[in-house]
């Protein structure tokens, strides 16, 4: 996998510690970023008043403490220090920690202040605190704004041989390929194109009248917006059917089944969108992989509302008999956030990995959809037709393809409908683009279940 560029830490005559796999990991967490040491305990003194004097109203920073056993962890806050006495809100705050071969990122809880902005030394969640009573060493008190096991991020060390604070700061341009990666034609005949090809649509198999297209992915990713975005481009309109934001627990709670009209008085389309609870990284949360079994069998109900603590059991006549091949899933679509690939933690990569096995064991097609690509990348978010000129979304694929173990040209970028108000057309293309390849992939499948 070629490595996400990374920019050098800009020192002024201090020394990093901080080790350069170490650094590439952090900034690929941290998107294309230019790091600047500010503040190192060791040469400016372990104090609070140390700490502000130099990281004050320096914008968002990154803090890299170290101990003895090895362990180096911290967290990054989006939100300046001022000593103003507030608590701070900043949903991009986040903890880490590496240990021999090992790493883990965790987010801060939805709901909850990141930190606390006062005159002591750096803290996080009010739970998490550096340079306490300015002494080298850590200190946990306990708390919800993140969930912290501190064996695994510290273990039993609390002393600190170092601690030091970056200044993180966006590169101010991203770079650009020389020629696209993909070629895309953003035009309204490719866009009039693509709904006529999707119109007529027939599956292989004439016993299936519909692809059935399951979306799968975390708490936020975008599946339910996916199913809104492509329902308003059929509609020649913004619409939001299913129910979509940034919780931080599933607003899906039902499995449900999305079919999508032709405009208002139109035929249904050949394809059906099934959406899913989020994935959530504790278990007991979120979508159970029991569950995912049940649906790709063609098991479970439209409107089923999922019980995180009980898998779903069917009643024994359906269970006896299996489901009809219309009824099954026919394409598994993983939906991921382009902004948050590098923070995914080891359980959601294992809990990914588990669900790929079990559709790998039913032969379904599967591909994943790279939401949120203009918030990933400036140059994107400028204009949408940069999107495989951008070397850093090039990046991102390859990181994708590479921890879900899928082939690069099955990881499709995408912008989905969040905040606007009229249809645009490189939207559109690029969201038709990867409908019909799902359509592809399903007939594939289908061809293989019944290659008569």
């Amino acid at each position: 996998m070629q490595k996400a560029k990374v920019r050098k830490v800009s020192t002024d005559t201090l020394t990093s510690n901080l080790p350069e796999e170490r650094r590439e990991q952090l900034c690929a967490s941290l998107g294309n970023v230019e790091l600047t040491l500010l503040y190192k305990a060791s040469v400016h003194g372990y104090n609070a008043s140390a700490f502000h004097q130099r990281c004050d109203r320096q914008g968002p920073t990154l803090l890299v403490a170290y101990n003895r056993s090895g362990y180096i962890f911290g967290g990054y806050t989006s939100v300046d220090y001022t000593q103003s006495g507030w608590e701070i809100k900043d949903e991009e705050a986040f903890l880490f920690s590496f240990q021999g071969g090992t790493c883990g990122y965790i987010k801060v809880n939805s709901g909850y202040n990141a930190r606390y902005d006062d005159a002591q030394g750096p803290n996080f969640g009010q739970q998490l605190y550096f340079c306490y009573n300015n002494q080298p060493v850590v200190y946990y008190q306990g708390g919800s704004a993140f969930n912290i096991n501190t064996s695994s991020m510290y273990g039993k060390d609390t002393q600190l041989s170092e601690c030091e604070v970056y200044k993180v700061e966006q590169e101010p341009q991203a770079s650009i390929e020389e020629k696209p990666w993909r070629n895309v034609l953003w035009t309204a005949e490719r866009r009039d194109e693509l709904m006529k090809m999707i119109r007529n649509h027939k599956p292989l198999i004439t016993s299936v009248s519909r692809v059935r297209i399951l979306m799968i992915g975390p708490v936020g990713a975008g599946k339910s917006s996916f199913f809104n975005s492509i329902n308003s481009i059929f509609m020649g309109r913004i619409t939001s059917k299913a129910m979509s934001g940034s919780a931080g627990t599933s607003l899906t709670t039902q499995f449900r089944t999305y079919p999508v009209k032709d405009g208002r008085e139109g035929k249904p389309l050949p394809f059906v969108l099934c959406d899913t609870m989020g994935l959530e990284e504790q278990s007991g949360a979120g979508l159970d992989i029991e569950d995912i079994n049940s649906i790709l069998r063609g098991h479970v109900p439209d409107r089923y509302k999922f019980n995180p603590t009980s898998s779903f059991q069917p009643d024994e006549q359906k269970a006896s008999k299996p489901a009809s091949l219309q009824e099954k899933i026919h394409c598994v679509v993983y939906v991921i956030d382009a902004t948050k690939i590098s923070l995914m933690s080891d359980k959601l990569e294992e809990k990914l990995a588990a669900i790929r096995r079990k559709v790998n064991s039913l032969g379904i097609a599967q591909i994943v959809l790279m939401t949120k690509v203009d918030e990933a990348c400036s140059l994107v978010e400028e204009d949408l037709q940069s999107l495989y000129v951008s070397s850093y979304i090039k990046t991102k694929v390859q990181e994708v393809s590479s921890r879900l173990g899928v082939p690069v040209s099955c990881v499709l970028p995408v912008k989905n409908y969040s905040q606007e108000l009229e249809l645009e057309l490189n939207c559109d293309v690029l969201l038709l683009t990867a409908l019909q390849q799902m359509l592809n992939f399903a007939d594939d499948y289908l061809d293989d279940v019944d290659p008569v």
